[in-house]
C-alpha cells in the first residue's frame, strides 16, 4: 500500500508539472491521452491492483480513481479555458468590419477567341452545318498524305511541322478532320471543324507556335464552284456586316482544285488603303477551293459520283482583322486589360 501511495504522489507531481508547460490544446490533448489512455500511467497502476491483497484492493482501487478524476478534471477545465483564448485570438485576427462595403465582384467573360469562334459557328449552323471535332495529335496520313500533300511538299519538312514519332505529328491545319469525316459519314456531308493547329514557327506579332482554324465543307452529288463561291457570299455577309465588299483570287493548295484566295474590302479603311490592308484596300480572309478528287478517294468516295467544296480560316488572323488589333500574342498573354475590352 505504501509502494502505492508513493506512485500516486510521484505521478501526480509529473503531471501537474507537464499541465503547467501545456499552452496549446493540441498539447493538452496529447498530455490527456498520455495519462488517460490505455496504455497510460494511470490503467498501469489499475492492472497492479492484482497484486494487492483482498483487504487492501478497495482503498487501493478508489485512490486510483480519484486520481484519474482529478487528472480529468484538471484537463478539462484547462482545454477549456485554453481553446476559449485561442478563439478569441482567432476572432481578433480575423476579425472584420460589417460596416465596410463589399468587394466588387467582376464577372468572368468568354475570351475574344472564342466569341470569334461562336460567331462563327452560330452562322455555320443557321447555314446547315453540324459540328465535328478532329484530333490535335494525328498521322502523317490524315493531316497530310490523305489531302494530296506530294512526299517532298514543304509543309512536310520539320522546319514547319511537330513531329512526335515516325507517324505521329501535332496537326498543322484543321483540315486532317475532312478525311475522318468521309469514312466515318455518308454524303451528304456538311460540317465546320473547329480547333487548334499548330506549326513550328518563329513567334512574332503575326505569327505563334499555335493558333485556331474553322474548316468547313460540303459533299454532295452535283456540287459546283458556284454553290462556293455564293456559299462564301453569304457567310462573309452574315460575319462581316451585308455592306461587305468580296473578292476571289485564285490560288493553289494541294488538297482542293481549283482553289482559290478570298479577299475583304478592309474593314479599317473601308478600301482607300491603311497599314492593316497595306495600302492595298484589301484584307485576305481565307482560302478555298473545290476538294480534289484524289481526296475524296481517300475519303472512300466516289469522285465520278460526288463532289464537294472546302475552306479554311484562322480566327486569330479574322479577330485581328476586326478588331485591329496589332499582335497575335496578346491573345495568349492573359492580359486583363486587354481581354477587358471584348465584352
Amino acid at each position: 500500500m505504501t509502494s502505492l501511495l508513493e506512485k500516486i504522489t510521484s505521478l501526480r507531481s509529473q503531471f501537474i508539472c507537464e499541465l503547467r508547460e501545456a499552452v496549446s490544446s493540441k498539447d493538452l490533448e496529447a498530455l490527456k491521452v498520455k495519462y488517460l489512455g490505455k496504455k497510460g500511467p494511470i490503467q498501469a497502476l489499475m492492472l497492479e491492483l492484482k497484486h494487492a491483497s483482498p483487504e487492501e484492493r478497495p482503498q487501493a482501487g478508489k485512490l486510483i480513481n480519484d486520481l484519474k478524476e482529478e487528472f480529468l478534471s484538471h484537463c478539462d477545465h484547462s482545454l477549456h479555458r485554453v481553446k476559449q483564448r485561442e478563439m478569441a485570438a482567432a476572432f481578433q485576427q480575423e476579425w472584420l468590419d460589417a460596416t465596410l462595403p463589399g468587394r466588387k465582384q467582376f464577372l468572368g467573360r468568354a475570351h475574344p477567341i472564342s466569341q470569334m469562334l461562336q460567331r462563327i459557328l452560330d452562322i455555320l449552323i443557321g447555314m446547315g452545318f453540324s459540328v465535328q471535332l478532329g484530333p490535335d495529335v494525328d498521322t502523317d496520313y490524315y493531316n497530310f498524305e490523305g489531302l494530296n500533300f506530294a512526299a517532298d511538299h514543304p509543309a512536310r519538312d520539320m522546319q514547319d511541322t511537330f513531329y512526335l514519332g515516325k507517324n505521329r505529328l501535332l496537326r498543322t491545319h484543321t483540315s486532317n478532320v475532312q478525311v475522318h469525316a468521309m469514312e466515318k459519314f455518308k454524303p451528304p456531308i456538311r460540317i465546320a471543324a473547329p480547333g487548334r493547329a499548330f506549326r513550328n514557327e518563329d513567334i512574332s506579332a503575326r505569327s505563334h507556335v499555335f493558333f485556331h482554324q474553322i474548316e468547313g465543307f460540303y459533299i454532295d452529288k452535283h456540287v459546283t464552284f458556284a454553290d462556293l463561291l455564293s456559299t462564301m457570299e453569304e457567310f462573309l455577309h452574315k460575319l462581316l456586316g451585308a455592306e461587305v465588299k468580296t473578292r476571289f483570287r485564285p490560288s493553289y493548295f494541294p488538297f482542293v482544285e481549283p482553289g482559290m484566295e478570298v479577299d475583304v474590302h478592309c474593314t479599317a479603311c473601308k478600301g482607300s488603303g491603311c497599314r492593316l490592308c497595306k495600302h492595298t484596300g484589301w484584307l485576305e480572309i481565307l482560302g478555298a477551293g473545290m476538294i480534289h478528287p484524289n481526296v475524296l478517294m481517300k475519303g472512300r468516295i466516289d469522285p465520278e459520283e460526288y463532289s464537294g467544296y472546302a475552306w479554311g480560316m484562322g480566327l486569330e488572323r479574322l479577330a485581328i482583322l476586326q478588331y485591329d488589333i496589332p499582335d497575335i500574342r496578346l491573345f495568349t498573354e492573359n492580359d486583363m486589360r486587354f481581354l477587358s475590352q471584348f465584352p
